[in-house]
């Protein structure tokens, strides 16, 4: 991909005048990134669950714990907010439809995909190129080379294996890419992760190196990485190729 912006120029993008005032519209080969927190106070987590649609609050009430329950009513919440901007409706008008494996999407030209971790959510968006995005918390885990070995392609996991200071970070930047490459195929879990493989190393740019389905598949995906935030890591997959726009939600305003 040609970067438009790095994450650290990331520009801050109030949410709260977005849809009366949306900053810019998206336009032709490029794709916009959006990092936000899941944590914006009561004032907006009631403003969200005003505008979610009776299916999404009964999907969040089905959350045992309160923090997944108001974390999952902030992404959607966003997710609504950031559609309604791009297409000059009302975050309660947007109408969700869903692909055979889950993949939600709306009416239109708009292409999207969100992914959440913790306190953490990134979005992308763009416009008529499949999109998927992936984010992960780098946290404890155990025998990183084990699971990659059980999982992952063979030389992914041998990257992995080989990799001596931190088998986490090698470990989650390998699961990102292959989630978002997986999301942006819309395939969900009926594709198993080792049918392709995709880059590790941190020389080498981030990229899909083969898929078992299709060989043509290398050159119809474009690959990035980024850091949304201390602690954790993101991948994006496009259908060709896009510039890059970056941006933070911001709750004030």
């Amino acid at each position: 991909m040609n970067r438009e912006s790095q994450p650290s120029e990331s520009v801050s993008w109030s949410l709260a005048s977005c849809v009366s005032a949306p900053d810019f519209f998206l336009t032709e080969g490029e794709v916009v990134i959006w990092s936000a927190s899941l944590e914006p106070g009561e004032f907006w987590l009631d403003r969200f669950r005003s505008v979610l649609s009776t299916d999404e609050v009964d999907r969040a009430d089905r959350f045992r714990f309160e923090k997944h329950r108001r974390r999952f009513t902030a992404a959607r919440g966003i997710l609504r907010f950031l559609l309604a901007a791009q297409t000059g409706t009302s975050p309660e008008s947007i109408r969700f439809g869903y692909e055979t494996h889950g993949k939600p999407f709306i009416e239109g030209a708009i292409r999207f995909n969100m992914s959440d971790s913790g306190p953490f959510a990134v979005y992308a968006m763009t416009l008529g190129k499949e999109v998927g995005i992936d984010i992960e918390q780098i946290r404890e885990i155990h025998d990183a080379g084990a699971l990659a070995r059980r999982f992952f392609a063979p030389g992914e996991a041998e990257i992995i294996l080989r990799t001596e200071t931190d088998q986490r970070s090698a470990f989650f930047t390998c699961w990102t890419r292959k989630e978002a490459y997986i999301k942006a195929r819309g395939e969900g879990l009926s594709m198993p992760l080792d049918s392709f493989e995709v880059s590790i190393d941190p020389a080498e740019r981030p990229r899909l190196v083969s898929a078992a389905i299709d060989p043509a598949e290398v050159t119809r995906w474009s690959m990035d990485a980024f850091t949304p935030a201390t602690g954790y890591i993101a991948a994006i997959v496009i259908e060709g190729s896009a510039r890059l726009r970056h941006c933070v939600v911001s709750f004030e305003g």
